[in-house]
């Protein structure tokens, strides 16, 4: 490698440092020292000698034949990373076998230690580097500061001896890096105010120029050892949020500007850089898995969805991810964190219609092999209810029809004539879980607080119900319809628990973690009591008196539950109110609705058994199911469609001078009337079809709405106050099912 060659990637290593300026606590920490001062198992002799980042480049181009075949970023597991899906066995590290092995040699066939390097004093300490910004506005010579970074980033032990607070130090402490983070954000900062000929020595990373040596630096970090990323993991998480969301900002760029590159040309070819893309979706898994572990997360984890994923061929993603796993082939189905809800919505659609489609056809071949005429009926789940009798009847249907709940559901009312084109659909689900949920039906408590729904914890001989419950919701994402249901966000992480239904009966499910965070979402009093609990300061055992023993009331009777053995009898003390409160939750959110919620998990993965689910964060699998709480009114008026009115005419422009008018509240309410649900579908408003119809009726009349078919009906009104007093009037007393 020449000289001028290795200048520009020494000047490039900053690029990844200080662009992506969370690197710059962290990082620096993981991929400079661990890696060079063999704190990750890299060769000894990296660590007896005085490395330059050109030598860190060359080395890894070098050896990239060999880093590939010894763990390739397509190959490598991560530890507890969220949503990275069967990661595959990977054998122990062939530098850690290599170490291992020596370590294991007699005393006599060993070889010399090497001698530990010499490492450089850094006299610059943060406030003399402030100080020199500070000469720099009166005497406007850069040079001090230009030298400090030519000298600081000249090599790793430069790097280690300014911004590490104990050059010499190995940190193996997940709580500390060991890094002087408010030094390197000075430095980072400092270089965003630098004059040009500084920051061309020491580029920026906002160029795709850069990206080769920032390549190099994410494989580094993706093969990393599993101890390494545990490490990582926790310090990334100590990042401040604006750091934090940068840094994802940047990765997320890097594959969007390698998936589809202004300019081919800056680029290696695609064949030379394949892994390019895998490395970045591992260090992403690290940041993710860092988000992951903080309660609330640094940023929400729709931030790190890539739109530019919703351009590429989804379904080819996700049947490489079904055929190979996580083995060879990289997909980044194994990474779906990173793939937006709105193109997983499109591979479930897409997923399920090819399931519909080919238990359609197994139906045809199976009737023609009989020697019988088909029937344009055989292609689908046909339900025919009585109103009087839904429940009943809609049991006995998906019962009897279990075979068929995966072909296009239609729906018809006995007695009523028409043909279900998708209204009659939308209105058996609005009216059977209206009549559900309804408090008198007893299966399921609305908690006024949390304005939520639980479980029941009542015992029953029959939990057929609740399986009903779950093929609805399953039925819903099936098909495509939003509904109007209110659960917490625990009880879609316990319908993910696990993803695919085990072949073990025996095996239990809808079990998950919880703690008083997701109590809190269900049971904010209760909650808020166990919290101050735990933080009591006096004696808990003689001032609260209690016992590992809870008490229900069932239909009028008090009945007590041990939360373990013997339970009555062992007091809640200082020593142990935490495991008490832990069994309290486990027994309010797991043991006490087991068999209701059992039998709901096992309804819904009835109709939604398929790897997809796997691809969903209980969050995302909410959205499918009951929708976005996100309004945009401005886009439902884009989308609007009329019918007797235009978007011109005088009641229309008061209509929507009104409704962009309303607080949130009443922008929810007007949604809840006219389509059943306040909430939006994944696809946004466009794909609510929302239908502004004239009402030639008098002005005095209310609105009407039709749910079914998300249609308001406007009678021209006059005045933009007479609109305004009815449209209130109409949405705030009805429950969102019309008024007829």
């Amino acid at each position: 490698m020449s000289s001028q060659r290795c200048h520009t990637h020494k000047r490039c290593i900053y690029v990844v440092y200080s662009q992506t300026c969370p690197l710059s606590s962290h990082l620096v920490s993981s991929t400079f020292l661990l890696l060079v001062m063999s704190l990750s198992g890299l060769d000894r002799e990296a660590k007896g000698q005085i490395s330059t980042f050109s030598s860190f480049i060359s080395t890894g181009s070098q050896k990239k034949e060999t880093t590939e075949n010894r763990s390739s970023p397509t190959h490598l597991v991560f530890p507890n990373i969220k949503n990275v899906r069967d990661p595959p066995p990977v054998c122990l590290d062939v530098r850690q076998k290599q170490r291992i092995s020596t370590d294991s040699l007699s005393s006599e066939t060993k070889a010399p230690a090497l001698p530990e390097p010499v490492l450089p004093v850094q006299p610059k300490t943060m406030k003399d580097f402030q100080e020199d910004m500070e000469k720099v506005k009166s005497s406007g010579d850069w040079k001090a500061i230009h030298d400090f970074y030519l000298k600081t980033f000249d090599s790793f032990p430069e790097l280690n001896a300014a911004f590490k607070k104990d050059a010499t130090a190995s940190f193996n402490t997940i709580e500390d890096s060991g890094i002087n983070a408010k030094f390197v954000n000075a430095v980072y900062d400092a270089l965003l105010n630098t004059p040009q000929d500084i920051q061309k020595t020491n580029p920026q990373f906002n160029n795709t120029s850069t990206y080769v040596i920032y390549a190099h630096l994410l494989r580094q970090i993706a093969t990393l050892v599993e101890a390494d990323h545990h490490f990582l993991a926790h310090w990334f998480k100590k990042l401040s949020q604006k750091r934090f969301k940068q840094l994802v900002e940047r990765l997320l760029q890097f594959i969007s500007l390698r998936l589809f590159p202004a300019k081919p040309e800056e680029f290696p070819p695609i064949t030379k850089c394949s892994w390019w893309i895998p490395s970045a979706s591992k260090v992403l898994a690290l940041l993710n898995t860092a988000n992951n572990l903080v309660h609330p997360p640094l940023i929400p984890y729709t931030d790190f969805y890539n739109s530019t994923l919703d351009h590429i061929d989804l379904m080819e993603e996700y049947h490489t991810w079904q055929s190979f796993g996580n083995s060879h082939r990289f997909s980044f189905c194994q990474y779906p964190f990173v793939i937006s809800i709105a193109a997983k919505k499109i591979i479930i659609q897409r997923d399920s219609e090819q399931q519909m489609i080919s238990i359609a056809r197994q139906s045809l071949v199976d009737k023609v092999s009989r020697r019988q005429r088909p029937d344009m009926n055989m292609l689908f789940l046909n339900m025919k209810v009585r109103r009087t009798h839904l429940v009943s009847d809609s049991l006995d249907e998906l019962t009897r029809k279990r075979a068929d709940l995966k072909k296009k559901l239609k729906v018809t009312f006995v007695g009523e004539a028409g043909l279900d084109m998708g209204g009659l659909t939308k209105e058996w689900f609005l009216l059977l879980i209206r009549q559900i949920f309804h408090p008198d039906y007893g299966m399921f408590t609305y908690h006024k607080d949390s304005q939520c729904h639980w479980f029941s914890s009542f015992k029953c001989d029959n939990y057929s119900e609740f399986r009903l419950v779950g093929i609805l919701m399953g039925l819903a994402v099936y098909n495509s319809i939003t509904l109007d249901i209110r659960f917490p966000p625990c009880c879609y992480k316990k319908l993910l628990s696990p993803p695919i239904v085990p072949s073990d009966q025996n095996i239990p499910v809808g079990i998950c973690s919880v703690n008083i965070d997701d109590l809190c979402q269900i049971m904010p009093e209760l909650a808020h009591g166990l919290s101050e609990l735990l933080s009591y300061e006096g004696n808990v055992e003689e001032d609260f008196y209690s016992t590992f023993q809870v008490f229900q009331e069932e239909f009028g009777i008090i009945k007590s539950y041990n939360l373990k053995p013997g339970g009555d009898k062992i007091p809640v003390t200082n020593q142990n109110r935490k495991e008490y409160v832990q069994l309290y939750i486990d027994f309010l959110l797991n043991k006490s609705i087991y068999k209701q919620f059992s039998a709901f998990y096992y309804g819904f993965h009835s109709v939604c058994a398929s790897n997809a689910l796997m691809l969903l964060c209980p969050e995302e699998v909410e959205i499918l199911v009951c929708g976005s709480p996100e309004l945009d009114m401005h886009a439902l008026q884009r989308s609007t469609q009329y019918d007797g009115y235009a978007k011109t005419d005088l009641t229309i422009r008061y209509f929507w001078e009104v409704v962009l008018g309303f607080p949130l509240d009443l922008q929810k309410k007007l949604l809840h009337f006219t389509t059943g649900s306040d909430r939006v579908p994944v696809g946004g408003m466009a794909d609510l079809n929302f239908k502004i119809s004239k009402n030639e009726t008098s002005t005095n009349w209310l609105p009407v709405a039709h749910t079914c078919f998300n249609q308001l009906c406007l009678p021209p009104y006059k005045s933009k106050k007479d609109l305004k007093q009815k449209l209130i009037i109409g949405i705030s007393n009805s429950e969102g099912f019309g008024l007829e």
